[in-house]
């Protein structure tokens, strides 16, 4: 379990990033494998996550995960629309009380926000696609016309793949210069290509004014104790990969 410096603050909200450990999930999917959509038993996932509503303090019928498809699409959670734990989108809002928000990642960014003014959290899955989409514009946006102000907005970004670790394509590169000549600040060029996700993702904030920032450093590839990693999956040869779960609250 893992928790922001900044967050932890704020005695209103209730959040972390958690490891993939003290879970009932075996094998490849040990032990605290939050991800529905993995080829898990459904039964453990199911548990994993009741686990979590207990530790939280939450039932279970409020904890709310999302059916994310990489996408800038942001959804805003009220009580009326708790008829179901799955919605799909890559981001969600939401300003009611003991309503848990959750972001599931496998080396992608699960980033938490929280406006302790207007008493506003948000959680937002970005993988490399939401980010160059716009999701965490999007997301402030929604924020936004939900009364927030950018100055008050906590961010924190949690455990992700390092840049290390994050070899893509040339024709991934050059995308991203296409687009904006200044993304090239995120790529390393040695004999392969590294992406920093982790900083494309801190300077979609700072380029949309919003400056409180802080990161939990960790990098989900190579702590395999401590969290599943999409890549290092892939590396391993496995078939499948369990999901982190992050999450926040209002109390």
């Amino acid at each position: 379990m893992f928790y922001s410096k900044q967050l932890i603050k704020y005695p209103k909200i209730k959040h972390c990033f958690f490891s993939n450990k003290n879970g009932v999930s075996k094998n490849i999917y040990k032990s605290l494998n939050c991800g529905i959509g993995s080829q898990d038993k459904r039964k453990n996932v199911i548990k994993n996550l009741q686990i979590i509503s207990k530790k939280v303090g939450c039932k279970y019928k409020n904890l709310i995960t999302m059916n994310q498809t990489h996408s800038n699409n942001v959804k805003f959670i009220s009580r009326n629309s708790l008829n179901k734990n799955k919605i799909s989108c890559d981001a969600i809002l939401t300003n009611k009380k003991e309503i848990c928000i959750s972001v599931l990642t496998a080396d992608c960014v699960p980033i938490l926000i929280y406006d302790p003014v207007n008493n506003i959290i948000a959680a937002i899955h970005a993988g490399w696609k939401g980010a160059y989409k716009g999701i965490i514009q999007n997301t402030i946006k929604k924020l936004i016309k939900n009364g927030s102000k950018k100055k008050n907005l906590i961010v924190a970004i949690g455990p992700s793949i390092s840049q290390k670790n994050y070899e893509v394509s040339l024709s991934f590169y050059k995308k991203f210069i296409k687009k904006n000549k200044i993304n090239k600040i995120f790529f390393k060029i040695r004999k392969s290509i590294f992406f920093n996700l982790r900083k494309y993702v801190e300077y979609q904030f700072k380029s949309s004014q919003v400056k409180n920032i802080s990161h939990i450093n960790l990098d989900t590839f190579d702590q395999k104790n401590n969290f599943f990693s999409r890549r290092r999956s892939l590396f391993n040869n496995q078939k499948d990969y369990g999901r982190n779960i992050s999450i926040i609250m209002i109390k």
